[in-house]
């Protein structure tokens, strides 16, 4: 669905670029990750995707066709839910959706009392959004961007400001799009979030892909060829991987008590993010 060649982008303030030759392709109905330390691109390749930035060179092609020859059914096509919520304040929750709904054809868009409700919204959509939480406004942010039904969705940070439940809901209603067969480009910081969702992850460092592959293929990658085993007495005791089944010392120690958890050595994403980047999420 996306093809991107070598794409540079350089701010017109700045001397250096920001991307500095980015491959990668996204396929139908991925969820595809960018992760990466702040400052990094993430945000930046994706406004060149939806056309906020202009001028990038390198090729970038979208539904089989280069980006520069879209025209404005383009936006009919994408839907962008933002880092930080951009709505209009002095409106309702549902004049907001309905403002932006009269941009697409007529009877494309969702039905607004269904998106609200999707969210737990609904007791707060006739509420001026000057009252809504932040949390509150991502999920109106959310809606917004999925409403007018588009085929592709960029979400940056989409849990950012929310509470854990909220969030986890949001990840679901993402992997509902992906079910649906929406492709989806993602940006996040939450580890958490990505190897939820994502089919694959690309990192990101200095406006550079250092590594993309699968999260689970990334974890057992930077992980140890081992499993860790607990016994019901908390003794625990780890062991390789190779020729687990033939190993005495490993049969002899699970046959000592009962086993309470065994689980293989794979590094967290979390920690595939500071090898890979050399960065903490923390500095």
């Amino acid at each position: 669905m996306i093809k991107v060649e070598n794409l540079v982008y350089t701010y017109p303030s700045n001397e250096a670029p920001t991307l500095k030759g980015l491959n990668f392709e996204i396929k139908n109905g991925e969820v595809f990750g960018f992760l990466g330390p702040s400052g990094s691109g993430k945000s930046t390749a994706q406004k060149v995707l939806y056309k906020i930035l202009t001028g990038f060179s390198g090729k970038v092609e979208v539904a089989g066709k280069d980006l520069t020859k879209w025209d404005n059914s383009y936006f009919e096509k994408i839907g962008v839910g933002f880092e930080l919520p951009n709505h209009y304040m002095k409106l309702t929750g549902k004049e907001n959706l309905e403002l932006f709904a009269s941009f697409y054809p007529s009877g494309k868009s969702r039905s607004v009392e269904s998106l609200f409700e999707m969210v737990d919204l609904s007791d707060a959509m006739n509420k001026t959004v000057e009252s809504y939480s932040k949390g509150m406004k991502m999920r109106l942010n959310f809606i917004r961007a999925i409403q007018h039904d588009p085929d592709i969705l960029f979400f940056d940070e989409p849990t950012s400001g929310l509470d854990p439940v909220n969030a986890h809901k949001i990840k679901e209603h993402i992997l509902s799009l992906k079910e649906a067969g929406k492709t989806i480009f993602v940006t996040t910081h939450s580890m958490e979030t990505a190897d939820h969702i994502c089919d694959r992850v690309a990192f990101i460092v200095e406006g550079q892909l250092v590594a993309t592959d699968t999260p689970q293929n990334l974890k057992h990658q930077y992980g140890r060829e081992a499993v860790n085993v607990e016994l019901g007495n908390g003794q625990s005791q780890e062991f390789p991987l190779a020729q687990i089944g033939d190993n005495r010392e490993f049969l002899n120690f699970i046959k000592e008590r009962e086993v309470k958890r065994m689980e293989t050595l794979d590094a967290t994403l979390e920690e595939v993010f500071i090898e890979v980047t050399g960065k903490s999420l923390k500095g």
